[in-house]
């Protein structure tokens, strides 16, 4: 949290307290976590069950992300006004960043504005990175506790899921063609069958308006995702548990991201009509080419799967060593307890009999008679 507070400047301490809030808030999850023990963390149980979380926490984490990207949107407006001469509500702006106290106290000036632009921009990526790092991990998990569960079946059993699993692979891939993200077939398929207008009136400005769902004059990373939901229901059923939402979420992603890198020219994050409509007149857009889904792209290689599980079988080796480390403590402790009792026993013993040859004593005193 303090390393991407320094690098960015946005509110990640704070969201990340909000996003801490709500999962604490949905039951299901707090549930899952009271019993989870520690063998089904080392397994990569409790991970899986964040797919459970509530459809309203699910929201209202949408909702915290785009409260980013609103911080970005934002600072982009406040520099177009600086530079169109229009008078910026710096209060306004320095109550959004009160914590950069290294700005100056009484106005925001235009290269302000762009530092604090590139480290936004900056931060976002970086939210992005690691989500494909996460997705990696958890394909490599997925992968692992397949192979995991083979080792426990015979022969026959083991041939049976195999067959299985590669019927599976072949039934998701057997999907329709889908389109190039950004590209004009697949902006006229969203005009066609989600807007409900005639494809032969397709037109980008009018696309552009309609799915710029706030009105300022931008596709954010939210809006231009949901324009790729017509290409994902292709290949991923949300009633079929065979389908992968995860997997779905990274294609979105992967779509987004490619579509950011061609047509947002100047790497805010976000679209501005003019960057939209000057690419779809590039031959990228009437001409694309084929898109490879993640089925087609393996998200890990060879060598960083023998790496990931090399580095699982150290983790349950290091827990074994300290299970057995702990048991070895436990009877130290024991062995150090019971040789306490039996010192405790000896010293009462002791005591006993020193009382006793006191009180032999006492009683064997002679009388004593006075002159």
């Amino acid at each position: 949290v303090h390393t991407f507070r320094y690098d960015t400047g946005l509110h990640y301490d704070r969201y990340l307290r909000e996003v801490i809030d709500f999962l604490e808030k949905d039951q299901h999850f707090r549930e899952k976590l009271h019993n989870t023990d520690m063998e089904d963390i080392k397994q990569g149980k409790l991970a899986k069950e964040l797919d459970f979380v509530s459809h309203h926490v699910r929201t209202k984490l949408d909702e915290l992300k785009r409260q980013e990207v609103n911080r970005l949107r934002t600072l982009i407006k406040a520099k177009q006004d600086i530079e169109g001469g229009n008078a910026v509500d710096h209060q306004a702006l320095l109550k959004q960043f009160e914590y950069l106290n290294h700005m100056n106290p009484h106005t925001f000036e235009v290269e302000d504005l762009d530092r604090l632009i590139k480290s936004a921009t900056k931060d976002l990526e970086n939210y992005d990175k690691e989500r494909h790092e996460e997705f990696k991990r958890y394909e490599m998990m997925k992968e692992h506790d397949r192979r995991e569960h083979l080792k426990t079946l015979n022969d026959e059993e083991r041939k049976k899921e195999e067959e299985h699993y590669e019927e599976m692979r072949k039934k998701h891939a057997d999907h329709p063609k889908v389109n190039h993200p950004g590209s004009e077939n697949q902006l006229k398929e969203v005009w066609e069958e989600a807007d409900g207008l005639d494809p032969e009136d397709f037109d980008p400005k009018t696309f552009f308006n309609l799915h710029d769902t706030n009105g300022d004059g931008f596709f954010d990373e939210q809006e231009l995702e949901a324009l790729f939901t017509k290409e994902l229901e292709k290949i991923y059923d949300p009633t079929n548990e065979e389908d992968d939402m995860v997997e779905m979420e990274e294609e979105r992603l992967r779509m987004r991201e490619h579509v950011m890198n061609e047509v947002d020219t100047n790497k805010d994050r976000l679209v501005s009509m003019g960057e939209f409509l000057v690419a779809t007149k590039k031959k990228e857009f009437l001409e694309p080419d084929s898109w490879e889904t993640l089925e087609q792209n393996q998200a890990y290689t060879d060598a960083e799967m023998r790496e990931f599980e090399e580095h699982l079988a150290q983790q349950e080796q290091d827990l074994n060593q300290r299970a057995v480390d702990l048991q070895k403590q436990r009877t130290e402790l024991e062995r150090q307890q019971e040789q306490l009792n039996a010192q405790k026993i000896e010293l009462q013993q002791a005591v006993e009999h020193m009382e006793r040859l006191k009180s032999q004593k006492v009683d064997g005193l002679p009388e004593v008679h006075g002159e």
